[in-house]
């Protein structure tokens, strides 16, 4: 077990104490652990993510923009209940502290310089240009698959597997036992629930064979391809898959449906936003790490 903070790679004791919360936040989000539990190679990929964070959020802090940001102390104290709500009690939240090198001070300080770092970000996005109609209008003509809601159709089956090992579930034996089901179906199709709860071995029996409103590609292919070529209201041929031998009964098809622009509108408009607002502060950061080469 290694200490429980190596100073990382590109990484000097002068950025510590608070690095040490980049390192943790960095170990639990990649490999869900501490970063004293972690291996060597682990320790190396989080310590570079760290590295990176705390690099990140340094020269943002350094900036012309974080000069007056500030943060409350109540904006602190939440974002340490919120930690320490992770815990089942104060005392093993203090431990875990002192194990990854932390204590709460340490986590405090660490967490004002990330709540000033969102705040700063916040502001920079305040120049996002805004998003007009014609940008809307431009999106969803040429994303117009994201609008569409496929076809679905409601289906229920009757399986009935084949197991040689019980003469009722030999192979014939099952086609013997389906054949008369597929008639007594398709002559009233309303009796499929009944047969179903009767017959099937499927645990959907208990509600009448129901898989419910499926898209196509969600079924075994072999029962994919029967339901889609059958019209509403229709009763399958006795169909073949690795699950064993299968009725289905095509109970409704809803169509597909295209959102028009006037639904999608505030969808299409957030999706903008926020990739402007992604894009801003990108160009923002690169424009700082620039001026500081």
């Amino acid at each position: 077990m290694r200490p429980a903070v190596q100073p990382a790679l590109g990484v000097g004791v002068d950025k510590m104490p608070e690095y040490a919360y980049h390192l943790l936040r960095a170990a639990l989000e990649r490999f869900q652990k501490s970063a004293n539990e972690l291996a060597q190679q682990q320790y190396l990929e989080a310590a570079g993510v760290a590295d990176r964070t705390w690099a990140l959020e340094s020269i943002v802090l350094s900036s012309p923009e974080a000069v007056d940001a500030t943060v409350t102390d109540a904006d602190v104290d939440r974002a340490v209940a919120e930690i320490e709500s992770r815990y089942s009690d104060r005392v093993t939240f203090l431990a875990d502290l002192a194990n990854n090198s932390l204590d709460e001070n340490v986590l405090r300080s660490a967490l004002r310089r990330e709540l000033l770092f969102d705040a700063v970000m916040e502001r920079v996005s305040v120049k996002t240009p805004k998003v007009n109609e014609l940008d809307i209008r431009i999106f969803y003509q040429l994303h117009a698959d994201r609008f569409i809601r496929p076809e679905t159709r409601r289906v229920r089956h009757i399986l009935i597997t084949v197991n040689p090992d019980y003469p009722e579930n030999e192979y014939h034996r099952v086609l013997e036992r389906m054949r008369p089901m597929v008639a007594k179906l398709r002559r009233n199709p309303a009796r499929f629930r009944d047969l179903a709860r009767t017959h099937s071995e499927c645990p959907t029996a208990l509600e009448g064979g129901l898989l419910g409103d499926v898209p196509t590609g969600r079924l075994y292919p072999e029962l994919d391809t029967a339901l889609f070529a059958m019209a509403q209201g229709e009763i399958s041929d006795i169909i073949e898959s690795e699950m064993g031998m299968h009725i289905l009964y095509c109970e409704k098809i809803h169509a597909s449906v295209k959102t028009p622009l006037s639904r999608a509108r505030e969808r299409i408009r957030g999706i903008i936003e926020q990739r402007q607002r992604k894009a801003c502060r990108q160009a923002w950061l690169d424009k700082l790490r620039e001026e500081r080469v």
